[in-house]
């Protein structure tokens, strides 16, 4: 987690200087985007909250999202990463949304993607999405790196 410490503390003290705040759902990154955030002093100033979604149960339970909402969107996927960063934007009421969800390995994921796709979404002033391929199994590499490419998304957003 050391490497996403610059990149986290760098987005720390430009969310508070701009005044906004950012709400993070995760799911193959398990909580390392939420952590590298949380670890910055003052990170109530920017930090909204966060959910690691790694289920239906997850999904529908903390953030709402009803099967009917998800028809034809598939997991692991760009659409998919939107609508998770739009859902838990509005829901805590934080300026940005970020989101990640994809395939850690060490095998792929139920809808034939290989491990270390990585889809990530930003939603808030401006959205963005983004795809990442590791070509890695390795999950736990494969983890860090989504966290990197989340906060690397974000980073570019502000």
């Amino acid at each position: 987690m050391d490497s996403l410490l610059p990149v986290a503390s760098d987005l720390g003290a430009r969310l508070k200087a701009r005044g906004e705040t950012v709400a993070v759902v995760e799911s193959s990154a398990g909580g390392l985007i939420s952590a590298a955030l949380l670890v910055q002093p003052g990170a109530s100033a920017f930090y909204v909250g966060g959910a690691v979604s790694y289920t239906r149960a997850a999904r529908e339970g903390l953030l709402g999202i009803t099967p009917e909402e998800l028809e034809g969107l598939r997991g692991a996927s760009e659409p998919y990463a939107l609508l998770l960063a739009r859902r838990l934007r509005e829901r805590l009421g934080a300026t940005w949304g970020l989101a990640e969800t994809g395939a850690a390995g060490p095998s792929g994921n139920r809808y034939g993607d290989a491990p270390g796709h990585g889809c990530f979404a930003i939603s808030g002033p401006i959205e963005m999405t983004r795809t990442l391929e590791t070509g890695s199994a390795d999950r736990a590499r494969n983890m860090r790196a989504f966290a990197d490419a989340a906060l690397q998304l974000l980073r570019q957003s502000l």
